[in-house]
């Protein structure tokens, strides 16, 4: 007789996985066990629903799932100073693309994203009975975790709860998972709330499953290595002309969009820390009352994505004609923003009373464009890089609101599809330049590029977690940037982790690894 063993867990029945769990098998732990002959019994479909809510604050971790999407990508890197950020070279080979697939974020980021879905598995079963909306926003959830491992991966193992807990997980092909993801989005569509801006944005919302449909069609192509087809691109303009008909807008100041919920760009944020994205980069001299001790001192950018904005490249000093986007280093004294600027950060930096701040050993701390060597991360003082910040300390140090989804991405999904032969009620060029406008940067005469459409992502979006895929999609991950000279296009995809390969046979090796 087969026996289901469920772990209950701070009061919520969930399937639990060790770091060996890539079979999504289950486990047994010290705590209170209940059998069940063979029978999956259900589980607590509110307390299950909020917990997979919970898991969405991974989202803002420094590693795994953020390190695979922007660390890879043209957009950040993290160079070793000294013994800092060495690690072993694991921040290294992310940039460099000599990642193999024992890789411990790869690693980390695919347990986790099956793990979530399997909970989700449990949420929907019918034995746990969940409402209508607890249904409705339960797929919304497997279908943004299976977009993922999609997206990383092309190989998304699926495991019913009511599977033998010996057998394999069975494979879903590249379209078997999309045609899953996109079910589970318009089933979901009916009994998800409308919420516009300022409602509550960090639950499931119709807005938020048209935000994931239109990123799906847009990639389509990208998955199943075809053309981009002018169906698929009308579906992305539908799906983004819904959710702004449900309120969303630009935000007429760029930066305060990462401040708080109440704005009318947020489509979807979750309650994770965003400490991590403050002081990972900034260095361990830029104190502020609430965190005296400083920053990180690791992340940072590259003088050729700094380029991408408009403004003079010398300097980064409010009222020097750059765009909004590109931020500004405070000279003058403020308390309020604490020496600490917003966007990119080169040059000399400050302290709040206006004050040239030093580095540790006694120098000007001034951030270079330019890091000690061209062709490796190795041997960097403590000023070296530009450094990156859109959440501000002066909001909170370790405050909670994580973006995960906004108009402005929403707005450049659609100038993509209509430049990728997709129809709507306006070109795309018009489109694009009405988001430069307010952005506070110069339109462009045209014509509009596929390029200049991917620049804008990278001046929009930036750090925000989409520049691996948006480079993926247009051809740009395998092409050397700084710092990146791997042409093999098995990289576009990461592989599946060894210990998966050997507890599933269903996986198949990534192809290129």
């Amino acid at each position: 007789m087969n026996v289901n063993k469920l772990t209950i867990t701070s009061g919520i029945l969930v399937a639990i996985f060790s770091v060996g769990c890539t079979d999504l098998e289950v486990k047994e732990k010290d705590s209170y066990l209940i059998e069940a002959a063979g029978v999956f019994a259900g589980v607590p479909a509110e307390a299950t629903l909020n917990s997979a809510y919970l898991d969405l604050q991974g989202w803002g971790n420094q590693e795994n799932l953020y390190a695979l999407t922007e660390v890879a990508s043209d957009e950040l890197l993290v160079p070793t100073r000294g013994v800092d950020w060495g690690d072993n070279g694991i921040w290294r080979s992310l940039r460099q693309h000599e990642w193999d697939d024992s890789h411990q974020y790869i690693l980390n980021t695919w347990n986790n994203l099956n793990a979530n879905v399997y909970k989700l598995n449990q949420l929907l079963a019918s034995e746990s009975e969940p409402g209508a909306q607890q249904a409705a926003e339960g797929k919304f959830l497997r279908a943004f975790n299976m977009w993922y491992v999609l997206d990383l991966y092309r190989q998304v193992p699926f495991r019913d709860v009511h599977d033998a807990v010996t057998s394999d997980p069975k494979v879903f092909s590249v379209q078997e998972a999309m045609d899953f993801i996109i079910k589970d989005l318009t089933e979901a569509l009916p009994n998800l709330p409308t919420v516009g801006p300022g409602g509550d944005t960090d639950r499931a919302s119709k807005a938020a499953a048209h935000f994931l449909l239109a990123k799906l069609y847009l990639n389509k192509h990208v998955y199943l290595k075809t053309e981009a087809a002018a169906a698929d691109m009308n579906q992305v303009i539908q799906h983004v002309d819904a959710i702004r008909e449900d309120g969303f807008m630009l935000n007429e100041d760029y930066f305060d969009t990462f401040a708080d919920a109440n704005n009318p760009e947020t489509i979807l944020w979750t309650n994770a820390e965003w400490g991590n994205r403050i002081w990972n980069g900034l260095h361990y001299n830029q104190g502020v009352k609430t965190n005296t001790g400083g920053g990180w001192n690791g992340f940072s950018t590259t003088a050729e994505f700094y380029a991408l904005f408009e403004g003079p490249d010398e300097s980064n000093e409010r009222g020097l004609g750059q765009e909004e986007r590109r931020g500004f280093v405070p000279k003058e004294r403020n308390h309020i923003m604490q020496g600490i600027g917003y966007g990119f950060l080169v040059g000399q930096q400050y302290d709040s009373l206006g004050a040239p701040l030093k580095d540790r050993p006694g120098n000007p701390l001034i951030f270079t464009e330019e890091f000690a060597s061209k062709t490796t991360l190795t041997g960097n003082n403590e000023r070296h890089g530009i450094r990156v910040i859109k959440y501000h300390p002066s909001l909170g140090s370790y405050n909670r609101y994580y973006v995960l989804a906004r108009y402005a991405d929403a707005v450049l999904m659609k100038v993509e599809a209509l430049a990728r032969g997709g129809t709507g009620d306006v070109d795309a060029l018009t489109l694009y330049n009405e988001l430069r406008i307010t952005r506070e940067a110069s339109p462009l005469a045209g014509p509009l590029t596929l390029k200049n459409i991917l620049d804008e992502r990278g001046r929009e979006l930036y750090t925000e977690g989409w520049r691996r895929n948006d480079q993926v999609r247009f051809g740009t991950f395998t092409s050397p940037f700084p710092y990146m000279n791997n042409t093999d296009p098995s990289r576009n995809v990461y592989p599946v982790p060894a210990n998966a390969l050997t507890t599933n046979p269903n996986l198949q090796p990534t192809e290129g690894y």
